[in-house]
């Protein structure tokens, strides 16, 4: 079994390595992660077999899953519906662009000229028209866009984009079946229920215990993704969710909250 304090440390030393490439090159926290990480990877990989940063790890991979949440519910904060409602003909109109051209075009290289399966360059083509809104929103928190209504417009055309693809995936190679119906029938129920709930439980109770915050968020970040993961369901509604049940400002300091361990 692998030293889990050893490997954290040299996790996040190299989070540490790619802070400080950032500021000395003058570019984005995220892609010097993402280059870091991969340079690492290869040359650890290199010395130490296949394992390399043992990323496969079962606690890396669940703090991998649980940051990506935390990112996607808090970007879900910042889309507020009064942007979107003013900047809804720019986001729509660049979300799509940002999904359908790299869908098909991606598929048509893939099946026409690389000579793939329909199935694979399908495949293809969803993989790649995708858009990262952890990453988007980090860089967009890193230059402070995140509340100017640009940056809000940038990220309501990421969940636009994000919508087409998980949409796309799903009809092509989700298999239906009465999970997806139980899926989306409760999500509706939720979607329904929880701003009004979740409104009232925060002005109740919020001021009471400093530990109700994050543990609200936590309790429903861990309960989703089990029951989501219990259903083998893909987590297309969580962009939604996170656009509509954080809307509050007490629900967003709870989700800030849980994402700084606070």
């Amino acid at each position: 079994m692998a030293n889990a304090w050893a490997l954290s440390a040299l996790w996040v030393g190299l989070a540490l390595v790619a802070t400080l490439l950032a500021i000395w090159f003058k570019v984005a926290t995220a892609l010097s992660e993402i280059i870091v990480g991969t340079v690492a990877q290869l040359i650890i990989g290199a010395f130490m077999g296949s394992g390399g940063l043992l990323a496969s790890t079962q606690w890396i991979t669940f703090l991998a899953g649980a940051g990506a949440i935390v990112l996607t519910f808090l970007a879900g904060a910042e889309l507020e519906p009064t942007i979107f409602k003013t900047k809804w003909k720019e986001a729509v109109l660049v979300g799509l662009a940002g999904f359908i051209g790299p869908f098909l075009g991606c598929t048509l290289v893939g099946h026409y000229i690389l000579g793939w399966s329909m199935r694979s360059s399908w495949l293809c083509g969803v993989a790649l028209s995708t858009t990262s809104v952890a990453v988007v929103y980090a860089v967009m928190l890193e230059l402070g866009l995140n509340v100017t209504e640009f940056g809000k417009a940038i990220l309501a055309a990421c969940f636009v984009n994000d919508l087409g693809t998980v949409l796309a995936l799903g009809l092509i190679f989700s298999p239906f079946s009465i999970k997806t119906v139980i899926f989306v029938c409760v999500c509706t129920g939720l979607f329904a229920v929880l701003p009004f709930l979740t409104k009232r439980f925060f002005v109740k109770y919020g001021g009471r215990s400093p530990s109700l915050k994050p543990s609200t968020s936590c309790f429903f970040f861990l309960g989703w993704e089990g029951w989501r993961f219990g259903l083998g369901a893909r987590p297309f509604c969580r962009r939604t969710w996170s656009a509509r049940f954080w809307r509050e400002p007490l629900a967003r300091t709870t989700c800030s909250s849980a994402a700084c361990g606070r």
